[in-house]
């Protein structure tokens, strides 16, 4: 994975009190406990990294193997 997927894989298990190791990259990230509220900041995260990404683009796959492929295009 990218490492920006990396980032934020901690920074969503950072918020869900819970390891990297522990958040399932093939799992939706919404059922592991992911909100709205804290998708939109990872968007924010990822507009400063330089991606041109939006929080539908997010939330229409909300995995992170998916976020890979999206960031990776």
């Amino acid at each position: 994975m990218q490492q920006i997927v990396e980032e934020l894989r901690a920074e969503i298990a950072s918020a869900l009190e819970t390891t990297p190791e522990q958040i399932d990259p093939d799992a939706d990230l919404t059922d592991q406990g992911l909100d709205s509220v804290r998708m939109m900041g990872l968007v924010e995260r990822i507009h400063a990294a330089g991606h041109a990404v939006d929080y539908a683009d997010l939330a229409e796959d909300p995995r992170l193997t998916a976020w890979d492929r999206l960031l990776s295009a």
